[in-house]
């Protein structure tokens, strides 16, 4: 089993989408986590409205700070995703066994004003590119793909639609 950690700075909306649909697509061949590096301390509930929504697990989330993963019981991480701009620039934490990362950012659903169904429609949108990479990623062949090449289609991941890199809007 993988272990697998989304970062973003909130730890508020698309890692916990990215948690959430990991735990059900990942069918019980990866582990996954959620933290912030600056966490809100809530889970914005348009993130649980859209994942009950979408079948998926909303129960039991809750914004955590990424030192509970540095820490000596934490799990040992294979996997660490950013998810945002903002936590893709921070300085992280030494993960113990230097496990692979790649930025999978994506717009930030709670920055969207407006009234509760544009709200709603925004974090379906992140909902649906976060689904799309965890699919991509849960099926790639990890067991038979070596270390080098897994990095690179780790990238490519995090350039699908819906990215917020610059240089992969440019291609």
């Amino acid at each position: 089993m993988f272990n697998v950690l989304f970062l973003c700075t909130g730890n508020s909306a698309r890692s916990i989408l990215a948690e959430s649909i990991l735990r059900k697509e990942g069918k019980g061949r990866f582990r996954a986590f959620s933290a912030g590096s600056q966490p809100r301390g809530e889970v914005n509930p348009f993130a649980l409205k859209v994942l009950r929504a979408m079948d998926y697990p909303s129960e039991g989330f809750r914004s955590k700070s990424w030192d509970e993963f540095s820490a000596a019981d934490a799990p040992v991480l294979d996997f660490v995703f950013t998810v945002c701009d903002n936590a893709a620039g921070e300085t992280c934490p030494f993960w113990p066994g230097k496990p692979m990362t790649a930025h999978w950012g994506i717009e930030d659903p709670a920055a969207v004003g407006g009234t509760d169904i544009e709200k709603e429609r925004a974090f379906s949108q992140a909902a649906l590119f976060m689904k799309n990479r965890i699919m991509a990623f849960v099926n790639l062949p990890q067991e038979t793909i070596d270390r080098l090449a897994l990095g690179s289609r780790l990238r490519e991941i995090g350039n699908l639609e819906g990215t917020t890199s610059a240089k992969a809007k440019a291609d």
